[in-house]
């Protein structure tokens, strides 16, 4: 068993482990060629460029010559605290600066804990002496002779652990309270400042029934306007397009590597780079490699032009699916939040998502066949939790030489060999595990794709939950409990429900030790880890030496990532449960859960300002989920503490945990009835205010320009500015068949195109000017027809937005 001394050096380990990355980061970031590794959001918005550029000093293109800076390696801290929160906001999204918060409300919570439980349960449990009396007979440590363990059966010492949990759990739920409020009306504040967004105005329609004789644009139209008359202003149709999206691909890459021999050509103008026309320019006619990949893509223009036309003309590639815009938020707001038909399963709305935020792929999946997806995606995801040990044991039995002769005996001469033996039987079954574990993400992304929700950002949330139940039983109860989670379970199946508290509760601190340096390990140094960036600068440079041809090729290979919320938030909320289930039992553990949340607030500060580029704008939809999984801690430690007080015949203390979880589960229900609506529902009263400020500040508002094709697809645009003439002509002829006139007075119905990358996607603009002033973001159309301008805000000292015009 861990000593107080091998924690200590555990610790010291951790941390000279976590110093180190800093001082390669801080090293490596002040290298001009690593610059667009560490820096890339400002190059993303072009308020930064290459000092490689006004370096003449060949080395000085490399290498930072300037050894003063060197000596100031730390100056990064202090400068990622500079930014206000509003600051944050604007540069880097409202979705920033909630997830920031998360971390201190962490330390806003065991902060005070830890001071309360070190001056009050320590001496308690070191007082009490017990486990110094049965040492001879049980294999303790010095972290045990800190906790709950070490107090006497029947002692009314237990009192002051009850009443500890008390206190924190009070303290927890006002925080909660404190911060859920907080962050519902900054959700409101930062909506109703917002300027014109198509979101506010649009709304998705699923499951649109089939009427005979009549298409689906045309169902649409009728149906709205007779129900919506005095609101309804226009809808986009959904196609699907999946084989035209394969094409665009295939296009870009013969755009691509037209580029790069311009380039080429352009740094020699003696001589016209040639190529190859056989497989991956290995063999075959030699050609002009600029001609040859000009007349590949007026080809595969026309291709495409084809394509576009069959899937404008065939009817069976239309979905039940539309975007139906009104001339008001209210109207919007009203639809959405109403039932449109007698039929519960038909005509149904909800908010749409933002452009950039739609899952196109999922728009085809039929509404009849959701509930049944869930179904089984919900099955699967129980077997991955409790039976995921099964293909690791498989693959960990082929370490076993024996296995692996049984299975291949004609790979006993290479398995006899030394190094072969040792990979097998020392190094494949930790690979095995951690493969699983690397993967297991992108497979729980990729079952709720399965399940069908068209929004990313619900994508990940419902991802994110899938993973925090694997770590919880997993990892937090796998931990405490010996054996896999198939073994848990039939442990639990085979007992009284109500032994399932007492025989967790029982192992508890016990495995204190273990959290603790999973804690130091994971936290600490998988925090300094992730801010090194050691993966992303590997693959930029290698990127940079064989790929990169042009500076968009560059500027792709730069990756500045974002905040992976179906990774981060689970493991955010596993350190949120070892915090409070280990406050009233080995308290000694929050001292190294409040250096996590703090140096971890720090970290992705600095990456949130200087790296990452959010996908999507949620708007701070994941914090009711935060807010409720860290309910659940609350309900697990009380219920594991009474399990534990009982296994300690403290039938005089326990029965006064009971109102406690009947307390918690109240005040969950008093927040979910208070503060869940403004996450999910614009208010009718704040629509309503919006539009009438709106009508009187711009009485001459077109709406109908704005809307028509905010939700267009790509598929309906010019895919390339450098396209000559006539295919721009033939381009315009088949967009002017679907987009809307902005002139008329009459509704009609262009279409949108499922399958490709959405057009705001690939044209998303970030401009701002300097890091501590004004910022705006953009979303512009590649059309010359308009700009639909998505501003940011001032705000204020007083607490409210204001528009920045």
């Amino acid at each position: 068993m861990a000593t107080l001394e091998d924690i200590g050096v555990s610790a010291l380990i951790n941390l000279f482990g976590a110093f180190m990355f800093l001082i390669a980061f801080a090293v490596l970031r002040i290298q001009p060629i690593n610059d667009r590794v560490y820096f890339p959001k400002w190059y993303l918005s072009g308020d930064r460029h290459s000092p490689r550029r006004s370096d003449g000093n060949l080395v000085g293109k490399f290498v930072n010559l300037n050894f003063k800076t060197y000596f100031t390696f730390l100056n990064w801290m202090p400068q990622a605290m500079k930014m206000s929160e509003s600051e944050i906001i604007r540069h880097a999204g409202f979705d920033s600066a909630v997830f920031l918060r998360i971390y201190t409300l962490g330390l806003k919570i065991f902060a005070p804990a830890m001071v309360l439980a070190l001056a009050v349960l320590v001496p308690v449990n070191v007082s009490s002496g017990t486990l110094f009396f049965l040492k001879k007979e049980l294999v303790v440590s010095d972290i045990d002779k800190l906790s709950i363990s070490n107090v006497q059966p029947e002692s009314s010492k237990f009192f002051f652990h009850i009443g500890v949990e008390y206190l924190f759990t009070f303290w927890a739920c006002f925080m909660l309270y404190r911060e859920y409020n907080t962050v519902a009306l900054m959700r409101l504040q930062y909506l109703a400042s917002q300027r014109r967004r198509p979101e506010q105005f649009t709304v998705v329609v699923r499951n649109v029934p089939d009427m005979p004789g009549h298409s689906v644009p045309d169902t649409v139209d009728q149906f709205f306007k007779t129900n919506h008359p005095e609101h309804y202003l226009c809808h986009q149709a959904v196609y699907n397009a999946n084989k035209y999206a394969k094409l665009v691909k295939q296009r870009q890459r013969l755009q691509d590597w037209y580029d790069y021999y311009q380039l080429k050509h352009q740094r020699n103008p003696h001589k016209k780079p040639t190529c190859r026309t056989g497989f991956l320019g290995l063999w075959g006619k030699k050609v002009d490699s600029i001609e040859y990949y000009q007349q590949q893509i007026k080809d595969f223009d026309h291709t495409m032009s084809l394509e576009r036309q069959k899937v404008l003309k065939d009817s069976k590639l239309m979905l039940p699916v539309a975007f139906v815009s009104f001339d008001s938020r209210w109207g919007a707001s009203v639809c959405a939040q109403t039932q449109q038909s007698k039929n519960p399963t038909l005509w149904l709305t909800s908010s749409a998502p933002e452009p950039r935020d739609i899952y196109w792929q999922n728009l085809s999946i039929p509404f009849i066949s959701l509930t049944i997806r869930k179904l089984i995606i919900g099955v699967s995801v129980f077997a991955l939790v409790f039976f995921y040990m099964i293909p690791i044991a498989f693959v960990q039995s082929l370490a076993n030489l024996q296995g692996l002769d049984r299975v291949a005996p004609f790979l006993r001469p290479v398995t006899r060999l030394d190094f072969v033996k040792s990979f097998l039987q020392g190094f494949l079954p930790g690979l095995a595990l951690k493969i699983f574990l690397w993967i297991l993400p992108t497979v729980l992304l990729i079952m709720s794709k399965i399940e069908g929700y068209i929004a990313l950002s619900t994508l990940e949330r419902r991802a994110a939950a899938k993973y925090y139940y694997f770590m919880l039983v997993n990892v937090f109860l796998g931990s405490i409990i010996a054996g896999t989670a198939f073994e848990q379970l039939h442990s639990f199946l085979h007992q009284s429900p109500t032994q399932i508290p007492r025989t967790i509760g029982v192992s508890i601190p016990m495995k204190a030790t273990f959290f603790i340096t999973y804690i130091m390990v994971d936290g600490w140094a998988g925090i300094a880890g992730e801010i090194l960036r050691l993966k992303p600068l590997v693959i930029f440079h290698l990127k940079n030496m064989f790929i990169v041809k042009t500076e968009r090729d560059r500027e792709r290979a730069m990756d500045p990532g974002f905040v992976d919320f179906k990774e981060t938030l689970p493991a955010l909320q596993l350190y949120f449960l070892l915090g409070i289930v280990y406050t009233a039992v080995t308290p000694i553990l929050l001292p190294f859960i409040c250096v996590f949340f703090a140096f971890a607030y720090l970290v992705y500060r600095h990456q949130i300002i200087n790296v990452y580029n959010q996908q999507y704008e949620s708007c701070g939809a994941f914090w009711p989920h935060v807010h409720g999984r860290i309910i659940a801690s609350l309900l697990i430690s009380q219920l594991l503490l009474m399990g534990l007080l009982t296994s300690k015949k403290a039938a005089n203390s326990t029965p006064l945990l009971i109102i406690l979880p009947i307390l918690t589960l109240s005040f969950h229900k008093y927040c979910k009835h208070r503060f869940e609506p403004a996450f999910g529902k614009y208010p009718l009263e704040d629509a309503m205010a919006k539009d009438k400020l709106e009508k009187e500040t711009e009485p001459e508002l077109n709406m109908k320009a704005d809307l028509a094709d905010a939700y267009l697809h790509p598929i309906f645009f010019s895919f390339d500015e450098e396209l000559d003439e006539e295919d721009e002509r033939h381009q315009k002829e088949a967009t002017e068949e679907v987009r809307v006139d902005k002139h008329e007075t009459q509704s009609s119905s262009p279409v949108t195109e499922l399958g490709t990358p959405s057009h705001y996607q690939q044209h998303e603009v970030y401009n701002p000017s300097s890091p501590s002033s004004h910022y705006a973001s953009a979303y512009e159309q590649s059309s010359s027809q308009y700009e639909y301008h998505y501003e940011t805000h001032r705000y204020e000292e007083h607490g409210g937005y204001r528009y920045n015009n």
